[in-house]
């Protein structure tokens, strides 16, 4: 499993998830940065020896995709944030969460509809 990324990673794979297969320019573009490309380049670079990106060479230009899906990668960062900061406690991410942002009727009607799912799951 590739390791948690950075800040600076999480940025390009954002972009990688939302864009699809791109090159390191239009990476670099899209991020909007004042960086200049080369510090983007070897961003990448370093992202593909670690597993989060994949490179495929076919093109004239290299192509760049996420080596990791997004839903797993937010699911690594989660678990690891849980065990370091809450000490392993679902309930006070949770609630540390909503109290940071208060989420929408929709989103709470959505969050009771998992909690609902995972209790019908648990009496099986």
């Amino acid at each position: 499993m590739p390791p948690i990324p950075t800040d600076a990673e999480l940025d390009i794979l954002a972009v990688l998830w939302r864009l699809g297969p791109s090159t390191v320019r239009e990476v670099h573009q899209a991020l909007d940065k004042a960086s200049v490309y080369t510090t983007t380049l070897k961003q990448m670079q370093v992202m593909t020896e670690k597993g989060l990106l994949v490179r495929n060479e076919r093109f004239q230009s290299h192509v760049y995709e996420a080596g990791v899906p997004k839903e797993e990668t937010r699911q690594q960062m989660v678990g690891d944030l849980m065990r370091r900061a809450f000490e392993g406690s679902a309930k006070d991410l949770v609630l540390g969460a909503l109290r940071t942002k208060p989420a929408t009727d929709a989103e709470l009607a959505e969050i009771r509809h998992i909690l609902k799912d995972m209790a019908k799951r648990r009496s099986r």
